[in-house]
């Protein structure tokens, strides 16, 4: 797994440094952005990690970066940094997927748990997100008559339903959910029906 990184994104210098002293301190590979369209000009697919938000910032604010990150399909954990009276926008911000929001001033220890557990998150989701993707690739390879058992076998229908449905012979649904069961990479009925439903 490639090594998580801590992207950190508010306009104040202050902040951004010493962030990067406690984190960098604690181990943590950091990168620092001081506005919400920087972040974005260097965002690619592969980040892996959490953001640490500021929720005010000129131009763009936390929560519009939020709004634009979400239509890009990202999957960083977000942490947002607010200030006193932030709480109404903070609490808007969890309601639309971020992990948490801390108040400054925060202590260290604080901000650290945050953060370990936002790291935890991510790993988690960048996990599912390749055991998806490698579902999705091997749905792929299978041909169109083959797609069609298997939507027939996850609905639960028996292989003469599915004989007579398709118009094809009981030997040949066996012999294509056969090739369904090797190609998806699973051995029973429920591992099948358990990745097409995380995928569908």
């Amino acid at each position: 797994m490639t090594e998580q990184t801590i992207y950190v994104v508010d306009d104040d210098e202050a902040m951004r440094d010493s962030m990067t002293w406690l984190l960098e301190g604690e181990g943590y590979r950091v990168a620092c952005f001081a506005s919400a369209d920087a972040f974005l000009g260097a965002r690619h697919e592969a980040m892996n990690g959490c953001l640490v938000l500021d929720v005010r910032m000129p131009e763009m604010s936390g929560l519009e970066l939020q709004e634009k990150l979400d239509t890009l399909g990202s999957r960083l954990p977000i942490i947002f940094v607010t200030g006193h009276g932030d709480v109404p926008m903070a609490v808007a911000a969890l309601q639309r997927g971020a992990c948490d929001f801390i108040e400054k001033p925060f202590r260290n220890a604080d901000l650290l748990s945050r953060i370990e557990q936002a790291l935890q998150l991510g790993s988690e989701l960048a996990a599912r997100h390749r055991r998806d993707s490698a579902i999705a690739q091997r749905i792929d390879h299978l041909t169109q008559r083959e797609r069609e058992v298997m939507e027939l076998v996850v609905a639960g229908k028996l292989n003469k339903q599915i004989a007579d449905q398709l118009d094809i012979s009981m030997k040949t649904v066996e012999a294509h959910r056969a090739r369904v069961m090797e190609k998806m990479g699973v051995r029973t009925l429920a591992e099948l029906v358990r990745a097409v439903m995380t995928v569908s």
